[in-house]
C-alpha cells in the first residue's frame, strides 16, 4: 500500500490532528473550569458543532471540484490564523463569547476539511487497499487524540490555556507548509452557472443518489445519526462532567485525569484502528451490527460504578477500562462502515456523497449534547440511570441494523 503522496497525507494528518486534538480538548475544558456549568458547557459544545454539520457537504462539493491538496493547505493556514486570534483576544473579551466563537469556527473548518481527506483515499489507493487506508487515517487520528489530550491536560493543569494555543498554532503552520508538496490526482470539472447554483445542484444530486440509487447509504447515515445523538453525545458531555465534577478530585488533579481519560479513549481508538487494518480481509459486513451491540454493553460498568458510589479512583479506573473497550469497538464499527460506503459509491460522486452522509450522521450530535448538558445539570449525582437507558437504546438499534448490514454485504459481493 506504499504511496508517497498518501504517506505525506498521513504525516500532514499527524501534525494537524495533534494540534486539533489539544485545541478541541482544552477550549471546552477551559470554559467548564471557568464557569462550572455543565448546562452551559453542553449548549456551547452543541452550538459549536453546528457549522461542522453545515460545512461538511460544502467541503464534499469542493473536494469533487477543487484540488483536495489545496483545500487541506488553505484550511490548515486558516486554523493557524484562528488560533493566533484566540491568543490575541484571550483576557480581552468575554470568555463564553470567545470560546463559543473559536469552537464555532474550528468545527466549521474541520467540517470542510475532513471530506477532502476522505475523498483523497480512493484517489491515492487501489480498491483492495481502501479499508487499510482508512485504518491508517484512523490510526493517525487516534494517535493524535492519544497524545494530544494527555499533553494538553498536563499543560492545562500546570500552566493554563496559553501554552496549548502556542503548540497548536505551530502544528497547523507546519502541516500547511508540508501539504503544499502533496500531489493528488485531480480532474477539473466544468460547471455552468454561479458557485451557489452548482453547489445546490451537487447537493441535490447527492441526496437523490443516496435516496434512489444507493438507499443503504441513507439508512446507515440515519443510523449513525442516532448513534451520535444517543451514545457519542453522552460521552462528549458526560466524560468531562463526571471526571471534573462528580468524582471527588481537586481541580488540578481532575483536569489532568480528564486529559488522561481522553488519551485512554484515543488509545482504544488506536487499538480499534490497528484491528481494522489487521482484520481488513476477515471482517464480514453482515456481522457489523454485533460491534454496536458489544459497544452498548460497555456502558453498564460505568452506570454501576456511579450508582454504587464506589471510591472515586476506582470509579475512574472502571470508566477508563470501559471507555477503552468502547472506543476500540466503535472505531472498528466506523472504519468498516466508511470503507464499505466508499466502495459502493460512484467515484465521480464520492466527495459530496460521503460528506452528505457524514453531515446526516453528525446532525443529531448537537441535539444530544444540549440534552445531556441539561440532564447532567439537573440530575447531578444521579446520572447513572442515563447510562442504563442508553445501553438499552443502543442494543435495540444494533439489532435494527442487522438487515441493512445484510443488504450491504450483498451489495459488496456484487462489485
Amino acid at each position: 500500500m506504499r504511496n508517497q503522496n498518501f504517506v505525506m497525507v498521513v504525516i500532514g494528518q499527524i501534525i494537524s490532528l495533534f494540534g486539533n486534538a489539544i485545541l478541541r480538548f482544552a477550549l471546552p475544558l477551559y470554559l467548564l473550569s471557568e464557569t462550572g456549568s455543565a448546562a452551559l458547557f453542553g449548549i456551547v459544545s452543541a452550538c459549536a458543532f453546528i457549522p461542522m454539520i453545515v460545512l461538511a457537504p460544502v467541503g464534499g462539493i469542493f473536494a469533487d471540484r477543487v484540488n483536495k491538496r489545496n483545500i487541506m493547505v488553505v484550511l490548515d493556514f486558516s486554523t493557524a490564523a484562528l488560533v493566533l486570534c484566540i491568543l490575541l483576544l484571550l483576557g480581552k473579551m468575554d470568555i463564553v463569547a470567545l470560546i463559543f466563537t473559536a469552537l464555532f469556527l474550528l468545527y466549521g473548518i474541520q467540517g470542510a476539511y475532513q471530506p477532502a481527506v476522505q475523498a483523497s483515499i480512493p484517489a491515492l489507493l487501489s480498491r483492495e487497499h481502501i479499508m487499510q487506508g482508512n485504518a491508517v487515517i484512523n490510526l493517525v487520528s487516534s494517535f493524535s487524540g492519544l497524545i494530544g489530550p494527555v499533553i494538553g491536560g498536563t499543560l492545562f493543569g500546570f500552566f493554563g490555556i496559553r501554552p496549548i494555543l502556542y503548540v497548536s498554532l505551530l502544528c497547523f503552520l507546519l502541516s500547511a507548509v508540508m501539504e503544499i508538496f502533496i500531489r493528488i490526482p485531480f480532474e477539473k470539472k466544468e460547471g455552468q452557472g454561479n458557485i451557489f447554483l452548482i453547489g445546490l445542484k451537487d447537493l441535490k444530486e447527492s441526496f437523490i443518489y443516496m435516496k434512489d440509487e444507493q438507499p443503504l447509504i441513507m439508512q446507515f447515515s440515519l443510523a449513525v445519526a442516532a448513534i451520535n445523538m444517543i451514545l457519542s453525545a453522552l460521552m462528549i458531555i458526560g466524560m468531562p462532567v463526571i471526571v471534573t465534577q462528580l468524582l471527588d478530585f481537586d481541580s488540578e488533579t481532575a483536569n489532568r485525569l480528564y486529559g488522561y481519560a481522553e488519551g485512554i479513549m484515543a488509545a482504544g481508538s488506536l487499538c480499534g484502528g490497528m484491528g481494522a487494518g489487521v482484520l481488513a480481509g476477515k471482517m464480514k459486513a453482515e456481522k457489523g451490527y454485533l460491534l454496536l451491540f458489544y459497544d452498548a454493553l460497555t456502558l453498564i460498568p460505568i452506570g454501576l460504578a456511579l450508582m454504587l458510589s464506589v471510591p472515586s479512583i476506582i470509579s475512574y479506573g472502571i470508566l477508563m477500562v470501559s471507555c477503552f473497550v468502547m472506543m476500540s469497538l466503535a472505531t472498528l464499527f466506523s472504519i468498516q462502515i466508511m470503507s464499505y460506503l466508499q466502495m459502493i459509491v460512484s467515484s465521480d460522486l464520492i466527495g459530496k456523497v460521503i460528506s452528505c452522509a457524514m453531515c446526516i450522521g453528525m446532525c443529531a450530535t448537537p441535539v444530544g449534547q444540549a440534552i445531556y448538558g441539561g440532564l447532567f445539570e439537573i440530575l447531578k449525582g444521579k446520572v447513572f440511570g442515563v447510562f442504563f437507558i442508553v445501553t438499552v437504546l443502543i442494543v435495540l438499534l444494533a439489532f435494527a441494523m442487522k438487515k441493512p448490514f445484510a443488504g450491504l454485504a450483498e451489495c459488496i459481493d456484487k462489485l
